[in-house]
């Protein structure tokens, strides 16, 4: 699709206790090698019947919940596709966002199931699966929305404070719009993005709609509210996001044989099952124009 400039929210970063858990379980093991150990990483994997994946801890992305079972929409997807191409049973290990592509190419696990954001500079260090979803961005604000705020023109416009994510890119769609730079206030994780909007220290914090949804769906007792999503503009075009799934570059069989499996799961309706509880619906399916290929040269 012309007059559009394909990008994605760098998510944020958020420490996370290293560990390595099995999917769809509380029980902890240890961290060993990569089931890619001297072949394909298929074949081992299907040798084997099991895989190990990377994840980063956050929200609903791909994530330990109290129970010690690692959830969210990204590990269910890869789980579901992963047992169509022969692969039952998953392995994951949770370390800071940040190491998630070099932990991969050191060959600590063999796929990163994180929600992350399909970009050039990363595309330039692994290999992405075609996009898996893609988010708007909008706005949590107290209830009722007082300042009226929709877009990063109407915080630059009415000169208030706004909160995003350290490291994110939505500080940088503020400064696009002409938001001064001493009214934006960086936070490391959602709840204090939540903590800052309730005690009244901004006017809003902007992240995805995905994001937000989950977090006020999470702490009902909040008097806060999530604005409408919309696509942000950067050099006057609006800038549409996705994420995937992330492997080596050397992996092209799993690659291939997982992108058929997840567009399966696109478009026969499973994905949205699995992804409901996690506050993705049919909106969130990317868009049949939306390529990993022009995700990756934007």
């Amino acid at each position: 699709m012309t007059g559009r400039t394909w990008s994605r929210r760098d998510f944020f970063r958020r420490s996370a206790v290293a560990g390595a858990v099995v999917l769809g379980g509380p029980a902890l093991i240890s961290a060993c090698t990569s089931t890619n150990a001297g072949g394909n990483v298929l074949d081992n994997a299907r040798s084997a019947g099991k895989i190990k994946i990377g994840i980063a801890g956050e929200e609903p992305y791909g994530f330990t919940d109290t129970s010690g079972k690692v959830t969210g929409e990204a590990p269910e997807v890869a789980r579901a596709v992963l047992k169509a191409i022969g692969i039952d049973d998953v392995e994951a290990e949770q370390v800071e966002f940040g190491q998630l592509i070099p932990a991969l190419n050191a060959n600590q696990y063999d796929m990163v199931c994180a929600g992350m954001n399909i970009t050039s500079a990363r595309c330039e260090q692994a290999t992405f699966s075609i996009p898996d979803y893609s988010a708007k961005t909008a706005f949590l604000v107290p209830k009722g929305n007082p300042q009226a705020i929709t877009s990063f023109q109407d915080v630059a416009s009415k000169n208030v404070q706004l909160a995003v994510l350290s490291a994110a890119v939505e500080q940088g769609y503020a400064k696009d719009a002409g938001v001064p730079d001493g009214n934006v206030q960086a936070f490391p994780d959602q709840n204090a993005l939540l903590q800052a909007v309730t005690a009244g220290r901004v006017a809003a914090a902007a992240l995805t709609d995905i994001s937000l949804k989950w977090l006020a769906s999470k702490n009902p007792s909040a008097d806060v509210e999530v604005t409408e999503g919309f696509d942000p503009v950067q050099n006057g075009q609006p800038v549409v996001s996705a994420g995937g799934f992330v492997f080596r570059k050397a992996d092209g069989p799993l690659v291939e044989a997982f992108n058929g499996a997840l567009d399966t799961l696109h478009k026969n309706g499973q994905w949205v099952q699995i992804a409901q509880p996690f506050g993705f619906t049919q909106a969130n399916l990317p868009a049949a124009d939306l390529t990993t290929e022009k995700l990756c040269a934007a």
